[in-house]
């Protein structure tokens, strides 16, 4: 998420600079769209993990289902 706030930063800067830099106002505006382009991607990089880990641990609980695949421990009493 660090990385999402300095990509963000980035293209926050580029469009303060646009603002006041009349000749070059399209060359930063567009390289402020790159940066928000590579904060979206990294943004939702970051969520479709998140989303394979907890796609991973809901299924693990149906694999062990199963009585003949998982070892019985006995609790010492």
């Amino acid at each position: 998420m660090e990385k999402v706030r300095r990509l963000r930063a980035m293209s926050s800067l580029c469009r303060q600079q646009a603002a006041y830099n009349s000749m070059n106002k399209w060359k930063l505006l567009a390289e402020a769209e790159y940066w928000d382009h590579l904060a979206e991607f990294e943004l939702s990089s970051y969520f479709q993990q998140c989303n394979a880990i907890g796609a991973n641990e809901i299924e693990q609980p149906q694999a062990i289902a199963n009585t003949n695949d998982v070892e019985r421990k006995t609790i010492p009493a």
